[in-house]
């Protein structure tokens, strides 16, 4: 199977492995060559790929797309950095609390087109 992580400048990774583990909204899942194809948007944490020879790497992703297809899984995320286990700790908590913050603005943003909506409503219907 093959793992591409795709970045938007850069291919970060293009790669033959075993296995790959990631987490989406519903919880962490592995994939392995022989599994359906499969599409989920990531959430803000590790991804865990096994390379050919059994070793396991870590790459902390901001989120985004995977998307298993046949024997090719692409990952679309804004930054991805690969390292150690432990030192990716902090990288992965400042990934998600920009994911957070940016989910605070766009449900803000949100609630304004909501609420504008609601008030031309009222003025098109006369109260």
């Amino acid at each position: 199977m093959r793992l591409k992580i795709l970045l938007p400048t850069e291919i970060l990774l293009d790669q033959e492995i075993r296995q790959v583990r990631a987490e989406s909204g519903t919880g962490e899942f592995c994939l392995k060559p022989r599994h359906i194809d499969y599409a989920t948007a990531l959430v803000p944490g590790i991804l865990i790929y096994i390379d050919m020879i059994g070793r396991e790497h870590f790459v902390a992703v901001d989120g985004g797309i995977l998307v298993k297809q046949k024997d090719e899984v692409d990952v679309a995320t804004r930054h991805a950095l690969p390292g150690e286990l432990g030192e990716l700790a902090g990288v992965v908590q400042k990934m998600q609390e920009n994911f957070i913050e940016r989910e605070k603005i766009s449900r803000t943003a949100e609630a304004r087109l909501e609420i504008g909506f609601f008030k031309r409503f009222l003025d098109l219907s006369g109260k």
